[in-house]
């Protein structure tokens, strides 16, 4: 299983995090995450299509977002939110909070 790359906390950027978050199927992944808490990658594809799905997950990762780590053969993946309301107070909530 290959280890996936996270940015430090203090290589967030505020424009990455809203691109990722302008994608519908981005943002419903982000919310299932904070409704539900460390999921897989299946349970969170929607039915999507994998080559679809990894291509979210890696945006979401590569911006700060979301945290993947291995498990066995699965990807369990956690939404940062600890550091996301460190380096920018107030907008995860706002985001979540936001009409569907």
């Amino acid at each position: 299983m290959r280890n996936f790359r996270h940015p430090a906390i203090s290589d967030i950027q505020l424009e990455s995090v809203l691109y990722a978050l302008s994608d519908p199927v981005r943002l419903s992944i982000v919310r299932q995450l904070a409704r539900e808490g460390e999921a897989t990658c299946a349970a969170l594809d929607g039915g999507r299509p994998k080559s679809s799905m990894s291509h979210h997950f890696r945006v979401l990762r590569e911006c700060g977002i979301v945290k993947t780590r291995n498990d066995g053969t699965s990807h369990m993946n956690e939404l940062r939110s600890g550091d996301l309301n460190s380096t920018f107070p107030g907008l995860l909530a706002a985001i979540l909070a936001a009409p569907k």
